[in-house]
């Protein structure tokens, strides 16, 4: 009698012994990973785990055939056992399903569950527990005495009129006052919380940040908890007493610069077309000298008329002393005369592939080097960081407008469109989930086979706003960039696990950001 699939109805047909045994045993396949070499060795980095492994010869023969087509486990040491024995593939299979490099066939049919979020019931429901907030970005002031010219706060692309709109031009110290008082609120069972302040031009409301200081260090203290400052300026108004003031109370400073003289005059210039260079190069050296308790950054904005990363990175770091510094894209519409293309990507691209391998040698050595950007991603591959969301935007990172209401983050405080609540009356749990949902991961479909998704995971809500109108677009426009650098970065860490792989250890330590770059 011909057996009847109960599913469909309809007859099926015999299959033959080997057929049965076959269809006894799942078929294997390999799951989501990147392959790459280096040090002559071959490494996979896991895009379910994000985590990175050194495969031996039988690994890499099993994923080889696999990628080819599903085998059985005893197809796989059959078809394997001239060069390994049985009992090492054996071993090697058990070991590749550990962490997910492969997987049963069946499990493709799996339905994968409908997202949950970390942050308490789904929408409509009474919210629950919100997520502690780790750092809140004080926007002290809207002004700047700056004009740059890609300016994302005063340029063509602004989303808020910071200078005839509605919102106050400068933060009072009841705002203040308020927005410490909600920090610490929101702050929930963290021993610590991080308040940045930022601007426009952050030290042109000084006053507010030497009260803000000793007002949230009293009042961490009485509920048990303390606050690590940091700010973000662009170095004109760094006086002796200003300087002094940051030093005494340990306040991290990221200064914005973008490179030697020719290079900073050409955008970072006063309103009226003066370069600034030559006021801030003396000032930053003098805060260099006076602040040591805390290391100091530089942050540097690239467009398509300053790609030379290597010339930037030699002067901030070697001839100015910044002890690291960071670099980031400019975040412009495409057509825009200093928006960068698609060859200046390439070049970018090159430019942080050279200093990449300058930082390995310092690294292999236990010397500190200061390219930033490689020790962050660095940091993150090393701690298995796999991105629902781009950055900590509307989660554990908040930014507070002059007035007092709490956005996305920095970049879109005083925006009505992306304000999720105030400092008075706290956050809107409903609109705060809502962003969440409709920004996952899982709902970026460009996303979804991108193997460096683990740890971009679509790109910047105010990168993909300004480009494309939306947030939740990702920033398809640099997609091979970052699997680039990413690739970049495993050769590293891989190079450095195998090498040197003390020098990792730091990156287990729990502790502050001592240069913390927002921007």
């Amino acid at each position: 009698m011909t057996p009847i699939d109960p599913l469909v109805g309809q007859a099926v047909p015999p299959v033959s012994r080997l057929q049965a045994g076959r269809m006894a045993q799942p078929l294997l396949r390999g799951k989501e990973f990147h392959p790459f070499q280096t040090s002559g060795k071959q490494f996979v980095y896991l895009v379910p785990s994000a985590a990175v492994f050194e495969l031996d010869a039988a690994a890499s023969a099993i994923l080889a055939r696999l990628a080819e087509a599903s085998l059985t486990r005893e197809e796989l040491v059959n078809g394997l056992s001239a060069r390994f024995p049985a009992s090492e593939l054996r071993e090697t299979l058990t070991e590749l399903l550990r962490v997910q490099a492969i997987g049963e066939e069946t499990q493709a049919r799996i339905p994968v569950p409908k997202k949950t979020l970390p942050i308490g019931p789904p929408v409509g429901a009474a919210p629950g527990m919100p997520i502690p907030l780790t750092t809140m970005v004080l926007n002290v002031t809207n002004q700047c005495n700056l004009s740059c010219t890609y300016c994302y706060e005063y340029g063509e692309d602004k989303i808020v009129d910071t200078e005839n709109g509605k919102k106050a031009k400068f933060m009072s110290e009841e705002t203040a006052r308020e927005s410490v008082d909600f920090m610490l609120r929101e702050s929930g069972p963290n021993r610590k919380a991080h308040l940045t302040f930022f601007g426009g031009e952050t030290l042109m409301n000084l006053p507010v940040l030497k009260f803000a200081i000793p007002y949230a260090r009293e009042r961490a203290a009485e509920m048990g908890k303390e606050v690590d400052f940091s700010l973000t300026t662009n170095a004109t108004l760094l006086r002796p007493d200003v300087i002094e003031f940051l030093a005494e109370n340990r306040v991290g400073v990221t200064i914005s610069i973008d490179g030697p003289q020719e290079v900073q005059d050409q955008f970072r210039v006063f309103h009226n077309g003066t370069g600034s260079y030559e006021m801030v190069a003396p000032k930053i050296r003098e805060l260099l000298a006076r602040h040591r308790s805390r290391p100091i950054g530089a942050r540097v904005t690239l467009t398509s008329e300053n790609l030379d990363v290597r010339k930037i990175f030699r002067h901030l770091r070697g001839e100015i002393g910044f002890w690291e510094v960071g670099f980031a894209p400019v975040t412009t519409a495409p057509n825009r005369k200093y928006a960068i293309a698609e060859q200046g990507f390439d070049t970018m691209l090159e430019q942080f592939q050279a200093l990449a391998a300058e930082f390995l040698e310092y690294a292999l050595e236990n010397r500190h080097h200061g390219f930033s950007n490689v020790r962050d991603t660095l940091e993150e591959i090393h701690k298995g960081v796999s991105k629902a969301y781009p950055c900590g935007a509307g989660l554990g990172l908040m930014g507070v407008s002059t007035d007092g209401d709490v956005a996305l983050c920095h970049r879109f405080a005083g925006s009505d469109a992306h304000k999720l609540g105030t400092v008075r009356d706290g956050i809107d749990r409903l609109v705060q989930i809502g962003f969440l949902e409709k920004h996952h991961i899982d709902d970026k479909t460009d996303c979804s086979q991108c193997w460096a998704r683990p740890l971009c995971s679509g790109g910047c809500y105010h990168e993909a706003h300004t480009r494309y109108g939306d947030t939740a677009h990702a920033n398809l426009h640099y997609c091979e960039w970052i699997r680039g650098w990413t690739d970049t970065c495993l050769k590293v860490y891989a190079e450095l696990s195998v090498k040197n792989p003390r020098y990792l250890e730091q990156f287990d330590e729990e502790g502050e950001n001592e240069a913390s770059q927002v921007n």
